[in-house]
């Protein structure tokens, strides 16, 4: 039977050096306003959400969606304790892999489109119609984003750090020094797979960022401004990621290449369409009071298009860590 992932490679210090230390207590302290506002809407303020805002309309789901997203936030001080405490190189692979994953996912779009977006508004290019109510005050955005920011570098470099010690013989190399075994046919259809079905959320992700209104609820197009396209054209960046991390690892292209960054391509690519697709999806199915908001079918075959994508680079990359950590353990042996 082999081994999902081989043992760290080399010894970790008893104690996290001043670096980890750091890390740990950004991403721990950028969490608190985040958490601080949805402990606060859960209790019932309305702080930073004005008057005729959806999120005034339904007191339940509200508190439901804030208990989750709670919960999710809490899970980066987890991590950032794991990833710093000597006990946290005894976590198994998968536990530890897994949220580092969805983390990642969830806030590598956040941390290029915030600042893409600030960039966009500055020029003008943020506005959208007016006549709609607004969501939320706009100094929720730059609180809750510029703490998301810190997190992602914090729990980055954190997981860098911790994953540099414990598998950091995984990826070494260049894609031309893959052993035969750690690329397979299964690689090569996942892959191929994969960009096929990245086609349709590519090019309906393409074609919305560009301003077309085709396949959009009347709501939504309404609503379009700079920061709309700025996160379609996210979405498109990220799947073309994870679609070329995966091909060059299954096909050995780049073969120049360290065998690091079609990893990072695919870790960071499939991380993020997997995830927001999921939630973008998870969120559609809520429910929308207004029919104009509601997603139409072609949005929701991009969330689910980029979900399944996500996952299929995801599966190669397991599956190559998997191949080449057996390998380190025959050889080891």
């Amino acid at each position: 039977m082999t081994q999902s992932i081989a043992p760290f490679a080399a010894p970790h210090p008893a104690g996290p050096g001043r670096a980890r230390r750091v890390l740990r207590a950004v991403a721990i302290v950028s969490c608190v306003p985040y958490l601080a506002l949805k402990a606060a809407w859960i209790a019932g303020s309305h702080i930073g959400i004005p008057a005729g805002s959806a999120l005034l309309d339904d007191r339940l789901a509200m508190a439901v969606v804030n208990g989750l997203s709670v919960l999710l936030d809490s899970g980066v001080i987890v991590l950032a304790l794991v990833l710093t405490r000597p006990w946290g190189l005894r976590v198994p692979a998968w536990l530890l892999v897994l949220p580092v994953w969805v983390a990642t996912g969830l806030l590598a779009p956040i941390m290029a489109g915030f600042p893409a977006q600030l960039v966009v508004k500055a020029f003008g290019g943020g506005a959208r119609s007016a006549g709609r109510e607004a969501f939320l005050d706009e100094w929720v955005f730059a609180v809750v984003y510029t703490g998301f920011i810190a997190q992602g570098l914090a729990l980055g470099g954190l997981f860098a750090l911790y994953a540099r010690d414990r598998w950091g013989h995984l990826w070494r190399g260049r894609v031309r020094e893959l052993p035969a075994g750690s690329v397979g046919p299964a690689h090569r259809v996942l892959a191929v797979t994969a960009a096929v079905l990245a086609l349709p959320p590519l090019t309906l992700h393409a074609v919305w960022a560009c301003g077309v209104s085709a396949g959009l609820r009347e709501g939504r197009a309404a609503e379009r401004g700079g920061e709309f396209y700025v996160l379609e054209a996210l979405y498109v960046v990220f799947l073309l990621a994870a679609v070329a991390g995966a091909v060059l690892l299954a096909f050995r292209r780049g073969r120049a290449l360290p065998v690091s960054v079609p990893l990072a391509l695919a870790w960071v690519g499939s991380g993020a369409v997997a995830c927001w697709g999921g939630w973008l999806s998870l969120a559609s199915l809520g429910g929308v009071a207004d029919l104009a908001d509601r997603p139409t079918p072609l949005m929701h075959l991009a969330y689910a298009g980029q979900m399944l994508v996500g996952l299929l680079v995801a599966a190669i990359g397991a599956h190559h860590f998997a191949e080449r950590s057996a390998g380190a353990a025959r050889r080891a042996a």
